[in-house]
Parts: C-alpha cells; structure tokens; sequence
C-alpha cells in the first residue's frame, strides 16, 4: 500500500490481485466442469471419482480450516490472551493420530460417499438421518462464520459494503463448488492455500524489518506478558491453559478432522488408504455430499446417476445461498474464532461420541446410539447458549493489557497511548446488568474448548449404558463396521518388510518323484507350437 494512501483504501493494483484471485477459484471450477467429462455421475462430483492424489488432498484438508476464521482469529486471539494459543500444535499431532488410526481405516474400507452412510450400516437409519441432520446445521452455522469473516476484513481494508462482500464471497465459492464438484474444491483450496502461505510470509518479513528484528518483535511480547506459553492449572472453567487445549482441543478438532464429512470426503478421494492416511470453502460440497446420499437416495433409489449429480450441483446452490444468510447470524456471535470452535464442540462433541460408540464399542446398539446422541447435544447445547448469554469473568478468561507503550503514534504530545478496552465478549445475546449466580460463575464459565469434551463423552457413556439393557450383547455385528487389530498402530504397507520365506514342501510329479525344491519344473516346461505343453523335469 503507498505512503499515500491511509488504511482502509484499495488501489488500482489491489484491486487486480484480489479479482485475479477470484477469477482463478472460479476458472478452476468451470474446467473441471466441462474437462473430461468428469461429473456425469453423483459420485464422480462428490468424491472426484475416487483417484485423487494426496497431495492436493493434505493442503485442501489445511485449506479447509486455515480459512478467514483462523487467519483472522488467531493473530487476535495470541494478541488478547497470549502465545499459549501455540500449543494447539501438539494437539493437531494427536488429532492426526487418532483421525488416520481409528476413524479414517474403517470409513475407507467400506468405501463410502457419507460419513453418515456408516450410522445406517452400524445402526439402522433413523440414527443416520438424526447424524445427518445434525452434521448439516453445524456445517451451516460455521460456514455462515467462514463467509463473515473474510467479508469482514474486506468491509474494513477496502470500505466496501459489508453485506455486499458477503454475498460476493458467497456467491464466488458457490460458483466453483456448484460447477466443478469435489475435484474443483481440492484444486481451489491448494491455489489458496499458496496465497494465506504467501500472506503469511509477507507479513513476517515486513514485520521483522519495521519493527528492527526477532529479537525486538520478542522482546516487545515478553514485555506485554504475551509469552505465557505454560499454564498447567487443571482448573477446567480456565479459558486457555495446558489441559484445556491439549485435552479439549484433542476433542474439539478430531471431531472435525475424524469424522466431519467436509474432511472425510478427501479422504476417500484418495486413490488408496495409504494416500489416504498421510494428512488427515468445502463445506458447501460436503453438505451437497451428505444431503444426497443420506436424504435424496435412500428415498428415491429410481433416480438415475444423472439425475442426481444434477441433485446434487442444486444442493450446492441450495447450501450456498442458506450459508451466506446465516453469516447474519454470525455476525451477532462475536469473536469469530471461538464461535466457530464453540459450534464444533457443541455439535460435533456429541457426533464424535457416536461415531466412536460405533466403531469403537461392539455392543453399542441403535437404541444407545440415539439416547446418547440427544443426551450430549443437550447437555453441551446447555452449557454452549448459557456462555453465549452470561459469559465467564476476566479472572476466568484473562485477558491482556492492550497497552501499547512504544508504538510509532502519538496521544496529545507523547509517545503512548492507551487503547480502548473491549469487553471480552462481543456477542450481541449477551444479557448485561445482571446478578451473578454460582450457575454463571462456574457451569456457564466452562472453558469453551471442554464443550466438544462434554458432548462426547457424555454420549458415549450414556450410548453404553442404555445399549446394555436393551440388548446390544446380543447383536452379531459385521467386522467390517468395527476397529480392528490389523487397523491398529499405523500399519503403513510401505514400511512392512516382506518376509521370503523358502519352502521345502516337495512336490509330486507324474512318476511319482520328488523335485529338489530349488528348482521348479514349471520354470523348464517347452511349449510346442501346438501350444502343448511338454514338461522337462530333472
């Protein structure tokens, strides 16, 4: 941006790059429209035919949920609460463990376009169509976030209208998920993925240079108290500290990347489960995925592939227009970051509690299923609108001072200033002026992070115990549908060794001999040029 120009202007060539950056997403959605015929089938269109590389798969997976919320939210996010937000890297390592050993074996083997296919297989079909219902006003709600997010920031650098670049940002994703399928969003995600990464990089170097190197950048946050990076208070009602994040985030995030349909359908666009295995702006595609085969098939089986590839082009428009107006919604939320993983907890909490009684507990039943589905969802949809409505105290969130002692601006003839001090919590349905009760001090101040916790395990103990009495030890149920011991333990095929082992069971011949084992006499069989074929044995 020139010297010239103040914050919250667009040039000539910013507007290039950003149109550029449009128009590619959306060239990349009508190729794969029109090339090689490639989406005359539902199939074709939802899971790219099943022969994608992995790739473009692991950084459409990054892409997925390195959307606007996390590159906006977390810079935030560090700035008010501190770097302790960093150890969610550990948390992704577990997540990917977990995701690639237990959830992704099972869903690949039996090859399956819906996440919520498995709920019928292992249960009965009425818990699929609850899993479904529930996948899709999560994935709803938080697309509504994704959209808002981006359109934000473009309201505030460029000053165009808010709700005008919502229904742009909208429309622009709509359009390639809607022409081009799954294959289109996968090659999207990895063009954008290479622009936050470029983003990103820019930002550094333009940092460490304005601000006179790391060490200063360092020396400023340790000053501030932002390198809180230890905080191992077992205190679950504490916003961010060792326990919450690896054990909440452990939960919140392997309910998105074990069993959300978003992610589940790049997996098995692999070409193999190996492929599949290594990882671990889709959303609308994954909601077109799950509404036709969970919704349209099983209650219309006449429909040709045809026809429901255009069904499911329709539900991408469908989820695309819904999606852009719940960013309304999303607007009224507040911090864009924490809403969208409040969302994933309070919701996906209880799905991750029953995609787990499924594979992990045999004498789960449907029965169970259900009662601990609706059992999670309640408690954490409890405790999720009562941290909306009446939001934990400071000394439970602990924000930081937003002092800004040093910066390059001047405040009535001196070198500081003091910012503004924001509220904690922004949403628009909290309830201000009221007594404090112990029901808000402690239930309602739950770490958001123990939502996704809660809704799981809640479910999956609840699913156990009511499938006991309700006969789930009498079930025979198909291995194929449960955790195995050969899926255990990452049993990549590339790191087993094969053994050679010599065998020296002999063989009979026609007279009734034995061949030394070293030799085979099919090896030295003549054929004639009858075609016969005459045996020579030693």
């Amino acid at each position: 941006m020139d010297a010239s120009r103040g914050i919250g202007t667009f040039g000539v060539w910013d507007y290039v790059v950003f149109a550029a950056m449009l128009a590619i997403s959306a060239v990349i959605g009508i190729y794969y429209a029109f090339a090689g015929n490639s989406q005359h089938t539902s199939k074709e269109f939802l899971t790219g035919g099943r022969s994608m590389n992995p790739v473009p798969v692991a950084l459409s997976l990054t892409a997925s949920f390195m959307s606007a919320v996390t590159v906006l939210g977390t810079p935030t996010d560090v700035y008010r609460f501190g770097v302790i937000f960093s150890l969610f890297g550990i948390t992704y390592f577990l997540v990917v463990v977990i995701s690639a050993e237990v959830f992704l074996p099972v869903f690949y083997r039996l090859g399956i376009t819906s996440t919520y296919e498995y709920l019928e297989l292992r249960f009965n079909k009425y818990v699929r169509l609850c899993g479904t219902i529930f996948y899709i006003v999560q994935t709803v709600l938080y697309t509504g976030i994704v959209i808002y997010a981006p359109a934000l920031a473009l309201n505030q650098v460029t000053g165009l209208h808010l709700w005008g670049a919502v229904v742009a940002t909208g429309v622009v994703c709509t359009f390639y998920c809607t022409l081009g399928g799954l294959k289109a969003v996968v090659w999207t995600d990895v063009f954008q993925v290479g622009i936050m990464l470029a983003g990103f990089l820019s930002v550094f170097i333009r940092a460490t240079v304005v601000q006179g190197g790391i060490n200063t950048i360092l020396n400023d946050a340790y000053k501030g108290g932002r390198l809180n990076f230890w905080n191992f208070d077992p205190n679950p009602l504490q916003r961010h500290t060792f326990w919450t994040i690896i054990i909440g985030g452990t939960f919140t995030w392997t309910s998105v990347y074990g069993v959300n349909q978003s992610q589940v359908q790049r997996y098995i666009a692999c070409k193999s489960r190996f492929h599949a295995k290594l990882t671990v702006s889709s959303s609308i595609n994954a909601l077109a995925a799950v509404t036709v085969e969970d919704l349209v098939k099983p209650n219309f089986r006449s429909l040709s592939e045809r026809c429901l590839s255009w069904i499911s082009q329709g539900t991408s428009v469908l989820f695309g227009v819904l999606c852009i107006g719940m960013a309304a919604l999303a607007s009224l939320m507040g911090g864009v970051l924490q809403a969208a993983l409040s969302i994933f907890g309070i919701v996906g909490g209880p799905l991750l509690g029953l995609f787990a009684l499924g594979i992990l507990i045999p004498f789960a039943n449907s029965t169970g299923a259900l009662t601990g589905l609706l059992a999670g969802f309640v408690v954490s949809l409890w405790v999720g609108i009562g941290a909306q409505l009446y939001p934990p105290l400071p000394e439970r969130s602990m924000p930081l001072s937003l002092e800004t002692y040093g910066c390059n601006s001047t405040h009535n003839g001196s070198n500081w200033m003091t910012t503004t001090e924001i509220p904690f919590s922004t949403s628009a349905f909290q309830v201000n002026n009221v007594v404090r009760t112990p029901l808000m001090d402690n239930w309602y101040s739950l770490s958001y992070l123990y939502f996704s916790t809660l809704g799981t395990l809640i479910a999956l103990f609840v699913g156990m115990l009511v499938s006991l009495p309700t006969g789930g030890r009498k079930q025979n149920i198909d291995g194929r549908f449960l955790l195995t011991k050969e899926d255990i333990l990452f049993k990549f095929d590339i790191f087993k060794k094969k053994k050679h082992v010599l065998s020296y069971k002999s063989h009979t011949v026609e007279d009734g001999g034995t061949d030394n084992p070293a030799f085979n006499h099919i090896e030295l069989n003549l054929t004639d040029q009858s075609g016969k074929i005459n045996g020579t044995h030693l």
